[in-house]
């Protein structure tokens, strides 16, 4: 049995904006996010362009969510169809932090993305109440300031909080969980995948040890658990038991991270000369997350997912490497390596590159039989600075000018869609 007692008692908000960017398109129009029928979808004039996000309303009576395509929209004249304002959502998500604000230091606030905020509120609560007030409060102030609806799980930690608001609050708009509702609440989510940090993949694997429910994971054998996954199986059980000691901001699953870009291309591409330079542009984007966190990787993964009018289909194939790196080319080598060892030559549509084991730039051993290496990380560092400063379009490849390639026009972009 876990010693809950010992453990930290915190109070932190996890705070969800309710289908953001359709909610936000919704507003921009006059229209009342909860009862309207908003599509956000990246590019009219494409039947195949990606939704990315639907109003709850259109979500539920039409079964359009974000990933559905402009095609699969009924042609229903109360359905609204809306092209992003990416610019402007990160203003207003912007401005909802500064509400945050108002009720704790910016230190106690952790964006984790542009819809989702983690708030510790403990020092705060002398001050306005205790944590379901002070979610109450800010609830109110967001509803009746942007007129955007939100959701507020409350937990002892992150993890406790974040499951509470996807399990819980989500459905009835504030919710708090403690860890004496560990045995009820949280051990019986099942399948697995509903589990905040468990994907597909990982529930396979875990399904096939016999584990089907977070309760069945809590009562494996750890020292099982850890020899099967490493660091990360002893993370899976104490998050099983609802515990969860990192920092406001830190992952939720350090064993996890990883840096990534999946790409749905504009068009089919069928000439492999063409797929390298998409390739490479990916690999140019996942280095520089990296190096932007001062990381570097030993696993480099591809996705090739072929177009549709040809079935489907595609590969996911990963190699783990000697030396970590966060250098482009390398990358790319690893890549091509698995692209020509799996490639069929269908038309591709959909590509994907994840850069994961990941550790300390600082912690990279080099090699003295590559003279070289150092030179070419630190150039890594600075294209990285001069990008910063001038824009991501100031330095491309050459490639990038080619008709091939995507990162010329994506440079003019705002997370990837219109300004």
């Amino acid at each position: 049995m876990i010693e809950y007692q010992a453990l930290p008692q915190n109070k932190i908000l996890c705070v969800d904006m309710k289908s953001f960017y359709a909610s936000c398109a919704a507003v921009i129009e006059g229209l009342d996010p909860l009862t309207c029928y908003v599509a956000v979808v990246g590019n009219q004039e494409r039947q195949g362009s990606v939704v990315l996000a639907a109003s709850p309303r259109l979500k539920k009576e039409f079964g359009i969510k974000t990933g559905s395509r402009l095609f699969e929209i009924p042609n229903d004249p109360r359905i609204r169809v809306i092209e992003p304002k990416m610019a402007t959502y990160l203003r207003i998500s912007t401005e909802i932090s500064r509400v945050f604000n108002r009720y704790v230091p910016k230190e106690a606030i952790h964006t984790y993305s542009v819809d989702e905020s983690f708030i510790k509120v403990d020092g705060a609560l002398h001050l306005w109440g205790d944590a379901k007030t002070i979610a109450r409060k800010i609830k109110d102030d967001i509803e009746r300031e942007f007129q955007l609806p939100c959701a507020v799980g409350i937990g002892p930690n992150m993890l406790m909080a974040k499951l509470c608001l996807d399990i819980e609050a989500k459905k009835k708009g504030i919710a708090e969980w403690t860890f004496a509702d560990v045995p009820e609440k949280l051990w019986s989510i099942a399948p697995l995948r509903e589990m905040w940090g468990i994907g597909r993949r990982l529930e396979k694997t875990l399904n096939s040890m016999g584990i089907f429910s977070v309760g069945q994971l809590a009562r494996y054998d750890l020292e099982k658990l850890e020899k099967k996954f490493g660091i990360m199986g002893n993370q899976l059980y104490y998050h099983a038991w609802g515990i969860d000691l990192s920092d406001l901001g830190a992952p939720l699953i350090e064993g996890q991270i990883s840096f990534g870009k999946s790409q749905i291309l504009l068009r089919d591409y069928k000439d492999d000369a063409e797929i390298r330079h998409v390739i490479l542009e990916m690999c140019e984007e996942v280095a520089r997350r990296a190096r932007t966190h001062r990381k570097a990787g030993r696993t480099v993964s591809l996705g090739i997912g072929y177009s549709k009018e040809e079935f489907g289909g595609g590969f996911h194939r990963a190699r783990t490497i000697e030396q970590p790196t966060n250098v482009t080319m390398e990358l790319y080598r690893v890549c091509l390596e698995l692209f020509y060892e799996n490639y069929t030559g269908h038309t591709v549509r959909n590509i994907s590159i994840t850069l994961g084991a990941i550790t300390d730039d600082r912690e990279v051993q080099l090699s003295l039989f590559d003279l070289g290496a150092e030179k070419r990380r630190q150039l890594g560092y600075v294209v990285d600075r001069i990008r910063d400063r001038f824009g991501s379009g100031a330095l491309l490849r050459a490639v990038s000018y080619t008709a091939a390639g995507t990162a010329k026009q994506r440079a003019t972009l705002v997370g990837g869609h219109k300004m």
